[in-house]
Parts: structure tokens; C-alpha cells; sequence
């Protein structure tokens, strides 16, 4: 088995409602997404991704689809954030995210995670699976989630 890994980027704002310093306001990021998949190559003559785990090109469509075209520039708001979604929902046709979960990138990383884990799983019957999400909220801090639930931040 080998891994290969994908890089996107999305701007999303959020904020961090409890948080003690500049994170309770609202603000935005410039967000890298790793998407690391292993699996085995692919070894079918004649077919455009023989010898490849899954062409890059393919894992950017799935991701943009399922993920990175809902999240970007849009803002990330906590179900329980009632400000901030009151606010929100007054600005016409604003494109708004509600996650169950308080938008920190660790909790954005495993909600990539457990978005993303179905959409790559064994698509060619070659073992294929996602193995880590790695999401950089800026180019000094990141948080990983691994197929194992292991995260890192």
C-alpha cells in the first residue's frame, strides 16, 4: 500500500464564541486541506489511471464537490451560536455553514474527516481509503485526524 496526498484551499470565516482572546470575533482564513489517501495502484492497462492509487484530479472533484465548494467563503457558524446566526440569517442569501460542533480547526478537521472518509472508500476495489486529514487554519497552526481517530493539533 501507498499513500498519496492532495492539497486544496478554501477561505471560510468563523469565530470561537467562548474563546478568551481575538477568536470570539468574527474573522476569516485562508485554509489549506491535506487529503491523504492510501491504497494499492492501480494496475489496469489502457485505463487512464493505471498506475496511479487515484488520479489527483479525481480526488480534487470529490472533495470540492462533498466539501471545499460548501465551505468556501462561507462562514462556519456553531449550531448554538444564536448571534451570530441570528445575524446571519438577516443577510440575504448569505452562505452560511451550521456544524454541530464549535468551528475550531480541530473540530473542522474531523468534520472533513468524517465527510470525506465515505466519499474515497475502496472506490476501485483497490483498498483505497482516506487515511489523515491534515487542515492548516493558518501556515503555522493545523490540526491532523487520521483514520485511526487519532488527532493532532
Amino acid at each position: 500500500m501507498l499513500t498519496i496526498t492532495r492539497k486544496l484551499e478554501f477561505d471560510a470565516g468563523h469565530r470561537i464564541p467562548d474563546h478568551n482572546s481575538q477568536c470570539r470575533n468574527l474573522h476569516g482564513h485562508r485554509y489549506t486541506l491535506l487529503i491523504t489517501l492510501v491504497g494499492a495502484v492501480i494496475e489496469k492497462e489502457g485505463q487512464s489511471d493505471n498506475g496511479m492509487i487515484m488520479d489527483f484530479s479525481d480526488i480534487k472533484t470529490l472533495a470540492k464537490t462533498h466539501l471545499v465548494d460548501l465551505w468556501d467563503h462561507a462562514f462556519l457558524v456553531y449550531r448554538n451560536d444564536t448571534v451570530v446566526r441570528q445575524f446571519l440569517d438577516s443577510l440575504p442569501d448569505h452562505k452560511t455553514v451550521v456544524l454541530d460542533r464549535i468551528p475550531t480547526v480541530e473540530n473542522l478537521a474531523g468534520a472533513a474527516f468524517d465527510i470525506l472518509k465515505n466519499v474515497y472508500q475502496d472506490r476501485y476495489g483497490t483498498g483505497l481509503s482516506l487515511s489523515k486529514i491534515t487542515l492548516y487554519e493558518t501556515p503555522n497552526c493545523w490540526a491532523e485526524v487520521d483514520a485511526n481517530g487519532n488527532r493532532h493539533g
